[in-house]
């Protein structure tokens, strides 16, 4: 049985850094208390460890020793639930800073290899060409001062539903199958309405996917308000345009020419976060006709509803940015948002700049991309410590989260009373999580 000891004199010191409060809060809703000092051990390692947060680097920083069978094994196979998590973190989170916007948004892990959960040759619109890897979606609580993902789904390519073998190794769950873009951003933000968060206008770029119309249909059953970013060439449903035959999609580009000479420019300056500058264009919102049966704006779970002649229907926009001088818009949006608001619209297309900072911080600092299981499970493990670690600079860049008063135990007593309960928890954890992968008969053979 592997033993944890030697642990390092600064991890008992750190019992006043606020982060044993903050797991033992966060990690309240696992069922064994092993889960809940390996997983502070696992955060403490990605809020601190040098380099590369593999287990060997983590469990060597905050122990003192290696330790790398019991990390693995609380990362890729304890049962620990994701979700329970990421609910904590996100009311967390929210209830510190009013979220602004909800962001969806695809996040790339390259790989090299063929057998991780969800890897394969996949087009990454980001990057522009196709790339060997795994592609999430990240669903990010954007506040004024930044972002932070608090939803995690890995997508599926094809070729995974057919391939047993791949799916075996991966211990990808029957139910995990290939699907539509939309359809997983949908699945997170019905995951978001069943917690305890405030509304808030929903964030997409959409512009290399070719359906839109499914997301749009989608957020509006759900009385979703939101700002999507679609490309020049998206296929809008436009109900009528001159010279078009009536209800013919149109591309954004052509849309915004035909109906912008009817629109009127206004004018706007806005600081640029991201360039730190300020930055002046004009911009135009030319309506699109009226969408399914719904109020806009607010994120409430909502039954669907049959669209029926003549009830209440929610009106899309398309905002469009085209600089002064320019033959064509530079950017193009679709919303539901109040179109007498638009210095509101813009400043929200604003905010997403702190998602893509957010997830550069998450690569750089927290260890986001070093995760070198294969498992399903392992990732969406990984990947919301990972968000989790980054809660905790959040919280604190928030005020939210305090030194602690230090504690009368003296480190001689803690350091031995932590080795005893992680020692002795160990086996039966173990036994546990194993009782839960392989059936009993493989087990009595």
């Amino acid at each position: 049985m592997t033993t944890v000891s030697h642990l390092r004199h600064p991890y008992a010191g750190d019992r006043q850094d606020g982060i044993s409060e903050y797991c033992r809060d966060l990690f309240s809703c696992f069922a064994r208390s092993d889960q809940r000092r390996w997983g502070e051990v696992y955060l403490r390692g990605l809020l601190h460890a040098p380099g590369r947060r593999t287990p060997a680097n983590i469990t060597e920083n905050v122990l003192g020793r290696r330790a790398v069978q019991p990390i693995q094994q609380f990362v890729n196979q304890s049962t620990w639930a994701s979700h329970a998590v990421r609910r904590y973190l996100a009311e967390r989170v929210a209830g510190a800073a009013a979220p602004k916007a909800w962001a969806v948004d695809e996040v790339v892990f390259p790989k090299n290899g063929t057998r991780s959960a969800g890897v394969g040759r996949q087009f990454v619109g980001s990057a522009g060409r196709v790339v060997n890897c795994q592609l999430a979606l990240a669903t990010s609580l954007v506040h004024q001062g930044g972002s932070l993902p608090i939803n995690w789904h890995l997508m599926l390519p094809r070729h995974w539903d057919e391939d047993d073998e791949l799916r075996s190794q991966a211990h990808v769950p029957v139910e995990e199958r290939h699907r539509p873009r939309w359809s997983y951003v949908l699945e997170s933000l019905d995951e978001v309405l069943e917690w305890n968060v405030p509304p808030a206008p929903v964030l997409a770029d959409w512009t290399y996917e070719p359906d839109i119309e499914a997301l749009l249909v989608g957020l509006e059953d759900r009385n979703v308000g939101y700002l999507v970013e679609v490309g020049p060439s998206t296929l809008l449903p436009v109900r009528q345009l001159s010279g078009r035959a009536p209800g013919q999609r149109n591309p954004a580009v052509d849309v915004a020419v035909a109906l912008g000479s009817r629109a009127e420019r206004v004018a706007l300056s806005w600081q640029d976060s991201a360039a730190a500058r300020t930055r002046h264009s004009q911009f135009m919102v030319v309506p699109l006709g009226a969408g399914p049966v719904g109020p806009i704006g607010a994120i409430g779970r909502q039954p669907l509803r049959p669209r029926r002649a003549g009830g209440y229907r929610v009106q899309r926009q398309l905002v469009v940015e085209w600089p002064f001088g320019r033959p064509r818009p530079r950017t193009y949006w679709l919303t539901n948002l109040p179109a007498d608001r638009l210095a509101d619209t813009v400043a929200l297309a604003e905010l997403r700049h702190h998602v893509a900072l957010s997830h550069d911080r998450l690569r750089q600092n927290y260890g986001l991309g070093d995760f070198e299981g294969r498992s399903f499970r392992g990732w969406h493990h990984h990947v919301t410590l990972a968000s989790a670690a980054l809660g905790f600079h959040t919280l604190q860049e928030l005020g939210e989260v305090e030194e602690l008063v230090a504690s009368e135990l003296d480190d001689e007593q803690f350091e031995a009373e932590l080795e005893a309960e992680l020692e002795a928890e160990l086996e039966e954890g173990l036994e546990e999580d194993l009782a839960q992968e392989v059936p009993q008969e493989l087990r009595t053979r």
